[in-house]
């Protein structure tokens, strides 16, 4: 698998991106498995990775921290991603936004003990806070950066307009978005965010680039009409629903982030790579929901 730029700034990250946004805690067991998934994704090429503090109730990141520490492989040939911003409410019954300075840097400094390491290659706003003040966020983000702790920084489900707001309080850029991005969700393109990520000279993350399953399982006519379209189009180059689905969303210049814990699932993603749509075939899979305008191409 290919290495590319995130951004005209960095980092190189691979062409696909794990993410542990699905996993819980189960002890032990959790550190084994995850080890297993981290040497699957370096077999296929996939050398980054992608978590948040609240991945499995503040756990994941210790687990993988864990096998950092134990040096089965290298810190310097992966990519790691966290993230904050998502906080539990003290009753547990819901959750809420805080990207104020003093929980960013707070919240840097665990992901690093958790993480067992002294750097992140990307530090991301999980979600936009309503109430935070841009300024301070902002100074606490090129804090971060320049004590060495974070090399780059991005951000997560914002809008075109919060995107900006951050952007215009900071000197140093800001590389990635991560965006809800398959199929049954195409707004990130209807809305803009695309191409504003773009016109930053960067590469939108596809989080849920399968919906969540829904492409490969759903019974609505929506999910059976792409997956009818996927299958046809994906026999031309022999490859399933699963490698099709992803290889649209790269045709876009997107990267997805793949978060099964199934070994067959992450090939698939990996090897979507191979798949070349071409731009009918790309149009033609994107038709299928959201059919094109009647548009006069008539001429005098």
């Amino acid at each position: 698998m290919k290495k590319v730029y995130l951004s005209d700034s960095g980092p190189k990250v691979s062409e696909a991106i794990y993410g542990f946004w699905r996993w819980s805690d189960e002890g032990q067991s959790t550190t084994t498995k995850i080890e297993k998934i981290i040497n699957l994704c370096l077999e296929l090429g996939i050398n980054t990775f992608d978590h948040a503090d609240v991945y499995g109730n503040n756990t994941i990141e210790e687990h993988f921290g864990k096998i950092i520490k134990s040096k089965s492989f290298k810190r310097e040939d992966i990519v790691l991603f966290s993230k904050c911003g998502i906080r539990h409410s003290d009753d547990g019954s819901f959750d809420y936004y805080d990207t104020s300075r003093e929980h960013i840097l707070k919240s840097v400094d665990n992901s690093l003990k958790r993480l067992k390491t002294d750097y992140l290659d990307i530090f991301l706003l999980h979600q936009s806070d309503f109430l935070a003040d841009p300024e301070q966020t902002a100074m606490a983000l090129a804090q971060v950066v320049n004590s060495g702790k974070v090399n780059h920084i991005g951000v997560a489900n914002f809008t075109v307009f919060q995107h900006q707001l951050l952007a215009s309080y900071l000197t140093i850029p800001i590389v990635t978005n991560h965006i809800e991005l398959n199929l049954m969700n195409t707004a990130a393109i209807e809305d803009g965010r695309i191409d504003f990520i773009k016109q930053s000279f960067s590469k939108p993350l596809a989080w849920a680039p399968l919906a969540g399953g829904r492409i490969l399982n759903g019974d609505d006519e929506k999910a059976v009409n792409i997956r009818a379209k996927l299958e046809k189009i994906g026999n031309r180059y022999d490859a399933n629903i699963e490698q099709t689905a992803v290889a649209w969303l790269m045709k876009l210049g997107t990267l997805p982030i793949i978060g099964s814990i199934s070994e067959n699932r992450i090939r698939n993603a990996a090897s979507a790579t191979g798949v070349k749509l071409n731009h009918q075939e790309w149009y033609e899979i994107y038709n299928v929901v959201c059919p094109p305008r009647n548009t006069d191409i008539s001429h005098e």
